[in-house]
């Protein structure tokens, strides 16, 4: 362990003891419990072991669940978990966050990942994508863009930009050193990866943590409903980022050849049996309202297939990225925390939001978790920010509370919420701030300014453009009358 890292630890370890050890009244918070004081911090801690990173990321999730089930949970440790303390929360609630629906709906997503590239089905799927694209430069530029926005819809961003790197070398290898298109090229990974993510529930785990969460207020939204609204808007912030990288990173070269090579697997039936079932989840994710089957277990469909074809091995599973899956699996606990110990409503009640605007809260709550996302993962953030939000949400959303016509004319909860998910996703600032954002800079042709500068003026615009589409141009329910206006056809 290097000495950042052995500084981070500590300054957390002595952080965290301080919030644990000192009087309840040090907070400034009324009626505040012993227990709410442990989640705070556990969250502090959380937040802190993110942003230092002196363990890994997944590691943190499972400290924090394990320190819930001791000192915040009815089947903790006696002497810290008695009445007196406050509220505890039920074990299995915590426990549960290790196989909650979302997370079944990632390892589906896994799955599928996995299988698409040891059938060849991803190398397929570039090609034919790629091929109306042309040689012209700014073409095959706009092409990967969209490809890999597409696959970020429905895989991991990761597994993706790894997957396209591999796909781009070739071409990076035969540009002219001095061809400021090379950096452009290489910059369209994360940011494409990052902002196709924002287009399905399942793109990425803030999304997912946003749809959890709405879903447990009362509020469910469909696969469709959600990428009906969010593609679109992905859609738009495509063509600016292509634009910009049109601007910013100016090709030389007048022609670019793709050279990508075909799968050197012959298509069995086992092949024939992974396109459909990867076709028939897709299809399955986008008519949920016309099938009824809840997206998380239709992510659990292509598992059962593929198990029991005999398809996806023992050996498979072993490429599955449990560590994300912890990761948000912590986040979950986290949010339970709040939630089940009463703290969320505490801190609310603390903070001042009665007095600011709604348009206010949206905003400043976007910014703190678009800077958040830029140093620790966009799923800690979104799982420790959503939790609380959504009580603020609730709040505003009361018939007798003031802010209430002004709140539903933005679009309510289910507004909110999903902008937070949103600003989650379009942090890129830095080459720590996302898994693509490092698989760009491995290329070695992109300097951190320059990641900083496409991330900054992206992020600012689809910070802006997200509000107003969100709240103004396309709201929830105008997505909700459009799913049931097909339905009815």
């Amino acid at each position: 362990m290097n000495t950042k890292k052995i500084i981070g630890l500590l300054v957390t370890f002595v952080i965290t003891v301080f919030l644990w050890a000192v009087p309840t009244s040090f907070f400034g918070i009324d009626a505040l419990t012993v227990v709410q004081q442990r989640v705070i911090a556990m969250f502090v801690m959380a937040a802190l072991l993110w942003i230092f990173e002196p363990i890994p990321n997944w590691t943190t999730s499972v400290l924090v669940i394990v320190m819930s089930l001791l000192t915040v949970s009815n089947k903790g440790i006696g002497y810290f978990c008695t009445p007196e303390a406050g509220e505890l929360v039920v074990y299995t609630k915590i426990m549960s966050s290790f196989a909650d629906p979302v997370v079944m709906l990632f390892l589906g997503g896994f799955v599928l990942a996995i299988m698409a590239s040891k059938y060849g089905l991803d190398v397929t799927l570039a090609r034919l994508l790629l091929k109306p694209f042309g040689k012209k430069p700014k073409m095959v530029l706009l092409g990967f863009l969209i490809v890999i926005a597409i696959f970020s819809m429905f895989m991991s961003n990761t597994a993706t930009s790894a997957m396209m790197l591999a796909f781009l070398a070739p071409v990076l290898a035969v540009l002219p050193s001095d061809d400021k298109g090379k950096i452009g090229l290489s910059l369209a990974i994360p940011v494409a990866a990052n902002l196709g993510g924002i287009g399905t529930p399942i793109g990425t785990p803030p999304n997912a943590t946003a749809v959890k969460f709405l879903a447990e207020a009362g509020l469910d939204v469909s696969f469709s409903e959600w990428a009906l609204r969010m593609i679109p808007f992905v859609a738009i912030l495509i063509i600016i980022a292509w634009v910009l990288l049109q601007v910013l990173f100016p090709f030389k070269s007048k022609e670019i050849v793709l050279d990508i090579k075909e799968s050197d697997r012959k298509a069995d039936w086992k092949t024939y049996v992974v396109w459909a079932t990867f076709i028939g989840t897709i299809l399955l994710w986008a008519t949920e309202k016309l099938t009824g089957i809840n997206s998380n277990v239709v992510a659990l469909i292509p598992l059962a297939v593929l198990t029991c074809t005999g398809i996806f091995t023992s050996e498979d599973i072993k490429e599955i990225n449990w560590t994300v899956l912890w990761l948000v699996a912590g986040g979950f606990a986290l949010g339970t925390d709040l939630q089940g110990t009463g703290l969320a409503k505490v801190l609310i009640d603390a903070i001042p939001f009665g007095e600011m605007g709604v348009i206010a809260v949206f905003i400043i709550a976007g910014v703190v978790c678009y800077f958040l996302s830029n140093f620790i993962s966009n799923s800690a953030t979104a799982a420790l920010l959503i939790p609380i939000l959504i009580v603020i949400a609730e709040a505003m959303g009361q018939p007798d509370a003031a802010s209430h016509d002004t709140f539903v004319a933005l679009g309510g909860t289910q507004a909110m919420i999903s902008f937070i998910a949103v600003c989650a996703s379009i942090a890129m600032l830095f080459p720590i701030s996302t898994p693509p954002n490092a698989i760009a800079a491995s290329t070695g042709l992109v300097e951190t300014k320059d990641m900083a500068k496409i991330g900054l003026i992206i992020g600012a615009i689809a910070f802006v453009l997200g509000y107003f589409w969100l709240t103004k141009v396309f709201p929830f329910e105008h997505a909700q009358q459009a799913v049931e206006a097909v339905a009815t056809i």
